[in-house]
């Protein structure tokens, strides 16, 4: 348990997957704008992730390992992938269409989202048996939805400053992810 409980608190919050390892910066600077958008986005990158993490475990211990074909674990993550976000997809669509016609075009990028397929990828570089990886996975979504929950409201709170014509726009924002990544090293102490 105390295993899980490492793993669960260096995936979110030590090697946040935004703000640590860079992954995932499409959505995360695209989707920051409000809050509850964000929200939305970290829910689907929540439920994306943690599905992933568990069939991308499951397919590569139990097919890929015994039929000696690993080589093809980045393919078959993928289609994977792609097959969750389909998903995703066609659920929001048709339970919350508000929050599907938020995300627009950035809830198909999940698939091409590499925080995704990173995290598929780690869990087997660092051999997580199918547990592991699963709290890996969630536990990197969540750290995903920390961060964008944070832009997004450090964007909404800016909105309102008196930024500078030659900051305005994007440049605060990346201004503003660095500060945050700066602030996320500050828990590289607790494991």
């Amino acid at each position: 348990m105390k295993e899980l409980l490492m793993i669960a608190i260096g995936a979110a919050m030590v090697n946040n997957v935004v703000l640590s390892q860079f992954l995932g910066l499409c959505p995360f600077l695209g989707v920051s704008k409000k809050i509850d958008t964000a929200a939305g986005m970290g829910g689907a990158v929540i439920f994306v992730l943690t599905l992933s993490s568990l069939c991308t475990s499951l397919i590569y211990k139990f097919i890929l390992v015994k039929a000696g074909m690993e080589y093809l674990k980045t393919i078959v993550f993928i289609l994977v992938i792609a097959a969750l976000v389909q998903l995703v997809e066609m659920v929001l669509k048709k339970m919350m269409p508000s929050l599907y016609r938020a995300l627009g075009v950035y809830l198909p990028l999940i698939t091409t989202n590499c925080a995704v397929l990173g995290v598929a990828i780690i869990n087997v570089q660092n051999d997580y048996n199918i547990l592991e990886g699963t709290v890996n996975g969630f536990a990197s979504a969540v750290g995903f939805t920390i961060s964008i929950v944070l832009m997004a409201g450090l964007r909404e709170k800016m909105e309102y400053n008196d930024v500078p014509k030659s900051f305005q726009g994007m440049p605060i924002v990346l201004l503003t992810a660095m500060l945050m990544s700066i602030a996320f090293c500050g828990f590289s102490g607790i494991i």
